[in-house]
């Protein structure tokens, strides 16, 4: 127990002066040095008041100023969460991979790759816009799943996952009917083959089945329009893309 005069002093408010810094959002972080209990808890205060990026600082200031207290470690993965909940995202994932990097074996670990897998999801954008995201954010949510399959963000990972798949089929689509739109047969039925191949699990995957179908009697390749067809029908024999495939085969492969 620490004495109460400690304690008062830890909840005083940390004087913030304004400076000469480029980005006037940002609070003044020049050196003064606190013991480590009021440092951390500066922090928690303004975490808990929502002042995400001022919480942040000082949190890296635990760490900049006591690196080998017991409080640092803690310290590391609380400005990750606070750049993260101001949506620093870059920041936030090189406090975690910091934490990471000195702490791999830690308790918190999965919590710390949990974070950097948010971080890039919560960046995904349109599937009319380049996935390099979406793609970073697949493989840090496999990253957390492959690592700590039984923990407990694994699960919100496996669902996340599932709509960063819908989200990279979307892609592939988008791409696949532009080609289509174009009569480029080929480029577009190698966009529609990776749907199936890649995303069958996708909701986009009845549509790719009917545009291989379309595509592949485009090109004359009539057996391979033929089992697209099939696979089509097998799994999927009430949907509108079945339907639209059954009449196209009827109309330019009455005999296949």
């Amino acid at each position: 127990m620490r004495r109460p005069a400690l304690l008062t002093a830890a909840l005083i408010p940390i004087i913030l002066v304004a400076g000469c810094s480029k980005n006037k959002n940002r609070p003044d972080t020049q050196y003064v040095a606190r013991d480590v209990s009021t440092l951390y808890m500066a922090g928690k205060q303004r975490l808990d008041r929502g002042a995400y990026a001022e919480a942040a600082i000082l949190f890296d200031e635990v760490e900049r100023q006591h690196p080998y207290s017991p409080w640092a470690r803690r310290a590391q993965l609380m400005s990750a969460f606070s750049y993260y909940a101001s949506r620093d995202y870059t920041k936030s994932i090189q406090s975690a991979q910091r934490f990471l990097s000195i702490h791999p074996g830690n308790r918190d670990a999965p919590y710390a790759y949990y974070l950097i897998a948010l971080c890039y999801y919560e960046q995904i954008s349109d599937v009319t816009r380049d996935q390099k995201i979406t793609l970073q954010a697949n493989d840090a949510l496999n990253e957390l799943v492959r690592r700590f399959p039984d923990s407990r963000y694994a699960s919100d990972a496996r669902l996340k996952l599932d709509l960063v798949a819908d989200h990279l089929a979307g892609k592939e689509m988008e791409v696949g009917r532009f080609y289509q739109r174009r009569r480029e047969w080929i480029a577009a039925s190698l966009r529609f083959r990776k749907v199936v191949d890649a995303y069958q699990r996708t909701s986009h995957t009845p549509e790719a089945l009917e545009r291989l179908v379309e595509c592949y009697l485009s090109l004359g390749v009539i057996e391979e329009a033929k089992r697209a067809a099939a696979v089509l029908g097998a799994n999927y024999p009430g949907s509108e893309w079945y339907a639209r495939s059954y009449k196209l085969m009827r109309e330019h492969a009455p005999g296949a």
